[in-house]
């Protein structure tokens, strides 16, 4: 149970990580120091653990790279957009 625990706070604390970025593109518009191969990279590598999460059904990973590769994937097409 504790790892459980430990799982979903970890997940949680780093999804929530992507936030602060996000809500500064919606202010500024401004994605010019942003990495576009770094933050593609990173979505190729959470859809990864996606997967893995979902092979051996373990629901913090399912749900934290759920939540991230989203994230993620809006900081890219804001990238796209903005850069």
């Amino acid at each position: 149970m504790i790892s459980l625990i430990i799982g979903i706070l970890a997940g949680f604390l780093c999804t929530i990580s992507f936030i602060p970025q996000i809500v500064r593109i919606f202010r500024t518009r401004h994605t010019r120091d942003l990495s576009l191969v770094t933050f593609s990279l990173l979505s190729l590598g959470v859809s990864l653990w996606l997967i893995y999460g979902i092979l051996i059904k373990d629901l913090p990973v399912i749900l934290a790279n759920s939540v991230i590769l989203v994230l993620c994937c809006l900081i890219v097409v804001m990238k796209i957009k903005y850069g």
